[in-house]
C-alpha cells in the first residue's frame, strides 16, 4: 500500500522578500512558490499565483516597512490563496508595522494599530514577527484575533556582540527599553545603562545620560529595536563622545532609516549593524534561524 503524505508547505515571497523566503524554506522543509504581482497603468494591483496553493499550507513572506503600498497586495494575495483552496494562510512579517499609535493621544485620532490588526486578522490564519514594538499592549493578542508567534532577536544580537565587540557597554534608548536591553546585556555578560529621553517631535529628541563613571575603557554599544530617524542614536553617540568614551557601535533590530538618517548616523558611529528583518546595507545579523523555529509548527500544522 502506498503511504499518503501531505505535500510540503509553500512559502510565497512578496516582492523584495525573496532572499529571506529562500533561507526560511531551506530551514523548515517548505517549497518556494511563485507569485506574480504588478501594477496596472492606473496603479491598481494585479496578483496571480503561478504555483497553485490548492491543498497546501502556505506562508506569505512580507516584511512591513513602508507598509501602505504593501498592504493591499498582501490582502489580495491572502484572499486569493484562500479562494484557490489553500489549507491555511499565514503571514511571516519580520517587521510588523502600525504598532506606534496604540491609543488616541488627541481627540479625533485613529488608533491605527487596532484597525490594522483587525484588517489583517480577517485575511490570515496566523502571524509570525520579530520584536514587535509593544508599548501599551501586553502582547499581540490584545489586538490580533489570530495565533501569533513572536520571535526575540536578543539572542542573535548578543551572539554578534560577544563575537565582535571587546569590552562592550550596552546602552538602551529609554527607560521602557530597560527590560529588553538588560536581557541582551545578561546574554553578553556585559554592564548596561539606560538613557532618559524626551521626544518633542519626530526629529526632536532630548537625551540625558545616566552616570557613566568607570566605563572609559569600554566600547559603547547602543541597542534599540527600531531605528527610523536615528535621532536618538545620533544624539547619544555624540554625548558619549563628549564625555570621553570611544565611538559607539549602533545595533538595531529593524532598519527603517528614513531619509538621510543612515548617513547622518554613520558620521558619528563606529559601526552600524542591523538584522535582516528589513533589507538594508547594514544587515549583518541573520534572523532566519529563529524565524524558522517560530513558523515551523504553524506551517506544518495549520
Amino acid at each position: 500500500m502506498t503511504e499518503c503524505r501531505n505535500p510540503p508547505p509553500l512559502l510565497f515571497p512578496l516582492p523584495g522578500n525573496e532572499d529571506l523566503a529562500r533561507k526560511l524554506a531551506d530551514r523548515v522543509g517548505a517549497e518556494l512558490g511563485e507569485i506574480e504581482m504588478r501594477r496596472f497603468p492606473d496603479e491598481e494591483t494585479y496578483v496571480r499565483f503561478i504555483t497553485s496553493p490548492s491543498g497546501r499550507s502556505i506562508g506569505l513572506v512580507c516584511t512591513l516597512d513602508r507598509p501602505d503600498p504593501k498592504f493591499l497586495p498582501l490582502i489580495f494575495a491572502a484572499s486569493a490563496a484562500r479562494q484557490l483552496g489553500a489549507k491555511g494562510v499565514g503571514l511571516i512579517a519580520p517587521y510588523l508595522s502600525y504598532m506606534r499609535q496604540d491609543k488616541s493621544f488627541r481627540s479625533g485620532e485613529a488608533v491605527t494599530s487596532a484597525a490594522f490588526a483587525g484588517a489583517l486578522s480577517r485575511e490570515i490564519d496566523w502571524l509570525t514577527t520579530v520584536d514587535p514594538h509593544l508599548h501599551r499592549y501586553q502582547s499581540l493578542d490584545a489586538i490580533y484575533s489570530i495565533p501569533s508567534s513572536v520571535i526575540a532577536a536578543a539572542p542573535a544580537l548578543a551572539e554578534w556582540i560577544r563575537g565582535t565587540v571587546e569590552r562592550p557597554l550596552l546602552v538602551g534608548p529609554d527607560i521602557e527599553s530597560e527590560q529588553w536591553v538588560s536581557t541582551v546585556a545578561d546574554l553578553v555578560g556585559a554592564p548596561y545603562r539606560v538613557l532618559r529621553k524626551e521626544r518633542f517631535g519626530d526629529r526632536d529628541v532630548r537625551i540625558s545620560l545616566p552616570a557613566m563613571e568607570g566605563f572609559s575603557d569600554r566600547t559603547p554599544v547602543l541597542v534599540d529595536d527600531i531605528v527610523s530617524s536615528a535621532q536618538t542614536m545620533i544624539e547619544t553617540a555624540r554625548q558619549l563622545r563628549s564625555i570621553g568614551l570611544s565611538p559607539s557601535v549602533c545595533i538595531a533590530v529593524h532598519a527603517l532609516f528614513v531619509g538621510d538618517s543612515f548617513a547622518a548616523l554613520a558620521e558619528t558611529a563606529k559601526q552600524i549593524v542591523t538584522t535582516n528583518t528589513v533589507a538594508h546595507p547594514s544587515n549583518a545579523i541573520d534572523i532566519s534561524g529563529p524565524l524558522a523555529a517560530g513558523i515551523r509548527d504553524l506551517l506544518h500544522n495549520p
